[in-house]
């Protein structure tokens, strides 16, 4: 019996998604798009569940999509728009699950990794990871969301220079241009994201899911469409349970208890 091509596991309140296709560079198949979802309903079903972490097993996060199931559709439009449509479906349920998403990347990630490292909110690099968007390389563009992320988190002129040569970036460039959060060593990188979901978990669930609304959304907005989303969204939220806690516990000087 085959192995699953994505495993999930909690631990601390954290749950785990960890892509297993380490021979295959951890490729992503319509099965690995699944396995995703499927851990997504495991875990925004949970109440216990505080976050989520995206890693892989292996020597690369993830080198995009698998070429070998894409090229044996490329002449079946509707089995293209379905590949297509479930890759674009997956990453943006990421986008927008209310559990913050972060994620740890090793080695490569390139193309549709990238892609899904793009859905994610927090990245963690090993100090010798590369990115990159490799599409041209193979007469492709991206299809799950890249053009659109990429130019939005790095600016027009970069998102162009990584689509035209396909040339990958390092891990100390990613982090200058805003493509990953931090670099940590190869051999901490694991342990250092696990600390990092470990201590969102502390915090008050429905207050980081109303910021993760409010940037996503806000984006998406006019300044002053923004603001007004970010008055609408504060007001319930300061009148809730959770204020209440951190407020008294910031006075009885103890660190609060969130529900």
């Amino acid at each position: 019996m085959s192995e699953a091509v994505v495993l999930s596991e909690k631990k601390n309140r954290v749950g785990i998604i960890t892509l297993n296709r380490p021979a295959q560079f951890n490729c992503l198949s319509m099965a690995v798009h699944q396995g995703i979802n499927a851990a997504l309903d495991e875990f925004e079903n949970d109440a216990d569940t505080r976050c989520l972490l995206i890693n892989a097993n292996g020597k690369h996060f993830c080198t995009g999509a698998d070429l070998q199931e894409v090229s044996g559709f490329t002449q079946d439009e509707n089995a293209t728009k379905t590949f297509l449509a479930t890759g674009l479906d997956t990453l943006r349920r990421l986008e927008n699950s209310a559990l913050p998403v972060v994620l740890a990347q090793q080695g490569l990630a390139l193309a549709g990794g990238l892609e899904l490292m793009m859905s994610a909110d927090v990245v963690f690099a090993g100090e010798n990871a590369q990115c990159g968007d490799q599409h041209a390389q193979f007469g492709l563009v991206p299809g799950w969301g890249g053009s659109q992320r990429l130019s939005r988190l790095i600016g027009r002129r970069r998102a162009m220079d990584l689509f035209f040569s396909a040339r990958w970036i390092k891990a100390r460039e990613a982090l200058d241009w805003g493509l990953v959060n931090y670099v940590v060593a190869d051999e901490e990188l694991q342990q250092a994201a696990i600390d990092y979901c470990e201590g969102l978990t502390k915090r008050s669930a429905a207050g980081l899911a109303t910021m993760k609304t409010l940037v996503n959304r806000g984006l998406e907005l006019n300044l002053d469409a923004s603001l007004q989303l970010e008055m609408d969204l504060a007001c319930p939220a300061l009148m809730s349970d959770d204020v209440r806690e951190g407020t008294t516990a910031f006075l009885e000087k103890r660190e609060p208890q969130f529900k």
